[in-house]
């Protein structure tokens, strides 16, 4: 879905306006998504809910591979050089690791919401706890794609993780249930735009035969992130307390954010913002 938009825009404010958007609708989908299926489930039954959640699959996956901007792309076959794939170009393993940080704070916020809810016997607030989170995650993307940066973007994904951390150690000192769902929300302030800057990375840093597997090593890197931090912080919150998986998760997010590869950013960056898009002229 990132390539078609990366087919139907340029390089730059537009193309990160497009992945704004993307990231937004993913976020409210989160949001909303559960709100309508648990509705559907009970006024019928789970089984129907699982039907109505494949149809709306089925629909939504049929819409895009029928659009004519989705038809016009064509795969490479494998044909593209060795020397282009993703994990050969100079810098980009440094951003994966970078977003194994956000993948993990991720990963413990989603599993460190339910946990506090049920510590403070409010098992139903989980799901407005997620909620928040995952609201806080829509408006920081709908904030980035409206804002026109001018910082370099490996200094955006090093200010982003960076608070992304400092907002998981903050959020680990907050006691009553109210404070907690806003501070999840101030920590997914920072989800979206970590996302959306890791893609536009990934579309700035490798040739245009292996945007696609680049994508693919971005989601790979923050579900890789989100997995393991969520395993660790079972054990962790089942010992000492959610506030200690929140504690921990942050200041690794804040060390692994030092893996940017500022340097490498700054040379390609300038060329790839200002030469026409290279789909394009394909």
């Amino acid at each position: 879905m990132r390539m078609v938009w990366a087919s139907l825009t340029t390089a730059g404010d537009q193309r990160t306006k497009a992945f704004s958007i993307d990231a937004v609708h993913e976020e409210l989908l989160f949001v909303g998504g559960p709100v309508i299926i648990t509705a559907v489930i009970v006024a019928s039954s789970p089984s129907i809910g699982l039907w109505v959640t494949a149809a709306a699959v089925s629909l939504g996956t049929a819409a895009m591979t029928s659009s004519a901007s989705s038809g016009a792309l064509r795969g490479t076959g494998g044909s593209g050089a060795q020397g282009d794939r993703p994990l050969r170009q100079p810098g980009f393993a440094r951003v994966l690791v970078v977003l194994l940080g956000v993948g993990g704070v991720l990963g413990v916020a989603e599993i460190a919401a339910p946990a506090t809810a049920a510590q403070r016997d409010a098992v139903a607030a989980s799901g407005w706890l997620l909620a928040a989170f995952a609201g806080g995650s829509a408006l920081g993307g709908f904030l980035y794609g409206q804002l026109n940066l001018k910082s370099g973007i490996g200094k955006r994904l090093f200010a982003l993780c960076v608070s992304m951390g400092l907002a998981a150690v903050f959020v680990s000192q907050l006691d009553t249930l109210g404070l907690f769902a806003a501070g999840l929300a101030l920590i997914g302030l920072f989800l979206a735009p970590s996302l959306i800057t890791g893609y536009l990375i990934a579309d700035t840093i490798v040739p245009d035969t292996s945007r696609t597997e680049a994508s693919t090593w971005i989601n790979t890197s923050v579900n890789l992130g989100a997995s393991l931090a969520s395993a660790a912080a079972g054990l962790v919150i089942d010992r000492s307390g959610a506030w200690l998986a929140l504690l921990l998760v942050g200041a690794i997010a804040l060390a692994l954010a030092s893996a940017v590869p500022f340097t490498r950013l700054r040379e390609i960056e300038s060329p790839a913002d200002h030469a026409p898009d290279r789909c394009e002229q394909g």
